[in-house]
């Protein structure tokens, strides 16, 4: 199997039963479109009227615009935002095309980008999606006003080995189930994962009915991070178990040009919906702070 994919038409069924669920938890939206690229379509929704520098946010793996449930208010409140489920991942987007390496990644969103004339973007990007981010502001940074990385993986530590083997054990037959759901307990350390809540149920049920092919994200070199020149706002989670909190917030200051790194020391990985108050603020402040009109 070379592209991403339900394992099978009832579980895309009832992934879809469980998407449209969770995404009535959303404002909602004032367009949504299939935009194609040379690897498949990115479903893009947008929350507000059109305007200048738009938000554009990325969601964390399996997360799909639904896990910004908690923070897609606040965000629109100061105009434009454009969510995007991911190429390759379950969601509203289909793979049609093997994405092979960290070129491809940033090909298809900016593909998306120049589509759909979006300029001096305040791009967002949470988990997977900051490193995401972080690869088009290294590649392609053109269309950019600022970069907001939420406790991004791979971006300035490694992954740890406790979390690939734990990664390992929710793709193994029998215990799949039972791996998935603590892995996400994990995630928050230790936090009770509420069945009912939508953000918590769209990525399980991702997990569960959906095959990923995607290259495993590579860590950026120092001369990488040195290039980008955009304001960064990078929020990391002390208690996170993507990555060694310290070294990462440390690589950050030392390197990025233009940030502002905040380790917040009793937040976990699941930030962005633990925190959702202070982060929301945060956001706005540095979108703020950074004076660029929206």
């Amino acid at each position: 199997m070379t592209v991403g994919g339900f394992r099978s038409p009832q579980a895309r069924a009832e992934y879809y039963a469980a998407y449209d669920r969770g995404f009535a938890a959303l404002p909602a939206p004032t367009e949504e479109c299939d935009v194609p690229t040379a690897f498949g379509t990115a479903r893009v929704y947008r929350f507000g009227e059109p305007g200048p520098a738009p938000v554009v946010l990325l969601p964390g793996r399996a997360g799909t615009t639904i896990m910004w449930e908690p923070n897609l208010r606040a965000f629109v409140a100061g105009g434009p935002v454009y969510a995007l489920d991911l190429i390759g991942e379950p969601g509203r987007s289909e793979q049609t095309a093997p994405i092979r390496n960290t070129d491809d990644q940033a090909a298809w969103l900016g593909t998306v980008f120049t589509t759909l004339d979006l300029r001096n973007v305040h791009l967002v990007g949470y988990s997977f999606g900051g490193w995401l981010a972080a690869n088009l502001a290294v590649r392609a940074p053109d269309r950019l006003a600022s970069l907001t990385l939420i406790d991004p993986v791979q971006t300035f530590a490694g992954f740890p080995i406790p979390l690939l083997a734990r990664t390992a054990l929710t793709l193994v037959p029998g215990i799949r189930r039972w791996a998935r759901q603590s892995f996400l307990a994990w995630v928050s350390d230790g936090a009770e994962v509420d069945p009912d809540d939508p953000v918590a149920t769209v990525i399980d049920e991702g997990m569960r009915t959906y095959r990923i092919v995607l290259p495993t994200p590579r860590l950026f070199t120092d001369v990488q991070l040195r290039g980008i020149k955009v304001p960064v706002l990078a929020l990391i989670a002390g208690r996170s178990v993507m990555h060694d909190a310290q070294r990462a917030a440390a690589r950050a200051r030392e390197l990025l040009p233009d940030a502002r790194v905040e380790l917040w020391p009793t937040a976990t990985h699941a930030i962005a919906g633990e925190s959702a108050a202070e982060v929301n603020t945060r956001v706005r402040g540095f979108l703020t702070e950074i004076e660029v009109p929206r």
